[in-house]
């Protein structure tokens, strides 16, 4: 009878994980979008010219159990949300969405109205103690609002599903996500380092690949930050398209094909940024001005 009923507790286990793997599968998939502006943005925050070869990997590293932490606060908050208050989910992508537009436009304003303005030498910057805590922070914060994202979209692929499945596919997705997500920005920040250890062997394939990754990477690492940028606004435009029902309405009546949508999404979340900006930006410099009397 022990032996019975233990048999049936595994297999009741076995169909739970099944059923928790096949799900994690469905979701991950209607997240692969967001998913791939994650790592753009991530990959994009957590490198520069301020940023020595040895401590990028420390970054990510610290970017990565931020982004942990997020999902551990974020996995039962929606949970509890899509139980007790769903209606506050889309408000709160709203205000992530708005986030991530305003990042994105004060990126842009901030280069093209200070282009002209002389760098600093490397010494004569903030200590990189203080500029390591800064990309820390900001790549934590946008992590927070993507995964928002994530989850709320897996949470919506999961509908259907009994509360043990549902638990366990987001707790399985949020890992397997940060693992790969963070893997993968570890190892972008790293290519330069894999070219010149290339270089330096005897094998005349190997010099020639390394040779291409120090070629490539400077401009490789330049376009994740043009793709970064721009994957703000089509991740904030896509939310206000999707949970603002006076945009979604007036995209819909545009009659624009599936496969331009990411430029209606790119336009809402370009325009969002700049009105943002419009509106927070004196407010903000106004509120340093008193904190500096």
């Amino acid at each position: 009878m022990a032996f019975s009923s233990l048999f049936t507790l595994l297999d009741d286990i076995a169909s739970v994980l099944d059923d928790v793997s096949v799900m994690t599968k469905v979701a991950a998939k209607k997240t692969v979008g967001v998913l791939s502006d994650d790592l753009a943005l991530n990959a994009n925050q957590v490198s520069g010219k301020d940023i020595t070869p040895q401590r990028e990997l420390p970054i990510v590293w610290a970017v990565a159990k931020g982004s942990f932490i997020n999902k551990v606060i974020l996995i039962p908050l929606a949970l509890l949300l899509s139980i007790y208050l769903p209606s506050a989910i889309n408000w709160l992508l709203l205000i992530g969405g708005g986030y991530l537009c305003f990042e994105g436009a004060e990126k842009l304003l901030h280069k093209f109205l200070h282009k002209n303005r002389p760098h600093l030498p490397a010494e004569a910057a903030a200590p990189l103690t203080e500029s390591e805590k800064d990309k820390i922070k900001g790549a934590i914060r946008t992590d927070f609002i993507l995964s928002a994202e994530i989850i709320i979209i897996a949470l919506g692929a999961l509908q259907e599903t009994d509360t043990l499945t549902k638990v366990l596919s987001l707790c399985a997705l949020g890992i397997g996500i940060t693992l790969f997500v963070y893997g993968l920005v570890g190892l972008i920040v790293k290519l330069d380092d894999i070219g010149l250890w290339m270089l330096q062997k005897k094998s005349v394939v190997s010099q020639k690949i390394g040779q291409f990754l120090l070629f490539i990477m400077p401009w490789f690492m330049k376009s994740l930050s043009i793709i970064g940028t721009i994957a703000m606004f089509l991740v904030g435009g896509s939310i206000f398209v999707h949970y603002l029902p006076a945009i979604h309405h007036f995209i819909e009546g545009l009659n624009i094909h599936s496969d331009l949508s990411f430029l209606a999404n790119f336009v809402v979340g370009l325009t969002t940024g700049f009105v943002l900006c419009a509106v927070l930006l004196p407010i903000m410099k106004l509120f340093e001005k008193e904190q500096t009397h």
